[in-house]
């Protein structure tokens, strides 16, 4: 069951370090699930993403209380076709919220162009406004906007790069 919140509270969450297929990852856990899996190179700035991402929320660094998530996360990275069941804890606007809902209906294996994604949406948008609400999104592959391409099917823009998204797209067997 994922949790939908608009707004970041003044609270706590733990956070940890894995590796995976794709490279280094940091998972954040709210009370209510995971809130980021951010991807990269370096845990320095995935701290610190993440510290933007939300501010003013206390960091707890907590291998222990985060174990489980690190190897869900870790699998999910190295198998996004088979999915892994993980508790989210999305953030963000309505709007970004209907988006990474939409694109969790993906199916893996597909893709679906931004303009499509902003089609299949119960509220008016943009192909531009889906891309925007996909650069938002601080829930790799669990939010799987990896998925989402432009209208003539080439790949464009990836938050984590888009070397990890075509790894990522060819990993699920995306033509």
């Amino acid at each position: 069951m994922d949790t939908m919140r608009c707004e970041t509270a003044s609270e706590a969450f733990r956070l940890s370090y894995g590796e995976s297929g794709v490279g280094i990852f940091l998972v954040a856990l709210s009370d209510r699930g995971l809130t980021a899996i951010l991807l990269g190179d370096d845990r320095r700035r995935l701290l610190r993403e993440l510290e933007l991402a939300f501010p003013g929320v206390l960091l707890i660094e907590d291998g222990a209380a985060c174990a489980d998530a690190v190897a869900k996360v870790a699998e999910l990275l190295d198998a996004p076709r088979r999915g892994v069941a993980l508790p989210l804890d999305m953030r963000g606007s309505a709007f970004e919220c209907a988006v990474w809902t939409a694109l969790r209906a993906i199916p893996p294996g597909e893709t679906r162009s931004y303009g499509a994604v902003a089609k299949s949406l119960a509220i008016p948008a943009t192909a531009q406004e889906v891309g925007a609400a996909c650069a938002a999104n601080v829930l790799a592959v669990a939010v799987p906007c990896h998925r989402v391409v432009k209208a003539d099917g080439s790949i464009s823009g990836y938050r984590w790069g888009v070397h990890r998204k075509r790894r990522l797209m060819h990993m699920e067997n995306v033509a």
